[in-house]
């Protein structure tokens, strides 16, 4: 697999709950190159990364249970969801930010405020106005 490949069967494995950023999965895939447990090969202009002899026997049993085991496990899997849901946000707010108009960006910004306002509304016990979807 390439780094985004395994940063998304991270995110797969684990309900959501964990979603490695770039920048601790590339490090890492560095390291376990230099220690012989990684190849690299250039599959177009990304690197796929493949255990080696070495980082096979390195492995753990594929029997035992995965390192994020007691994560998953001791998360709600509505908090995996949430999880999920406010990073798809912040990609949406992002492309807006890099695609939209001056108008675009203040609705965007007036969109989060409001729904910053229902979380909290939520947290009192109150419940939140009916919005319209746009």
């Amino acid at each position: 697999m390439h780094g985004y490949e395994i940063m998304s069967e991270i995110e797969t494995r684990t309900g959501g709950v964990w979603k490695p950023s770039p920048g601790s999965v590339y490090p890492t895939l560095s390291m376990l190159e230099d220690e012989g447990l990684v190849e690299a090969s250039s599959e177009g202009p990304r690197k796929t990364f493949s255990l080696t002899e070495a980082g096979r026997a390195a492995a753990p049993d594929p029997e035992s249970p995965p390192p994020w085991a007691d994560l998953v496990g001791s998360v709600d899997p509505v908090v995996g969801e949430l999880m999920s849901a406010m990073r798809t946000v912040g990609m949406a707010v992002a492309q807006v930010i890099e695609a939209g108009s001056a108008e675009d960006r203040a609705r965007a910004n007036e969109l989060l405020a409001g729904l910053r306002r229902e979380l909290y509304l939520i947290l009192a016990g109150e419940a939140p106005k009916p919005t319209s979807a746009s």
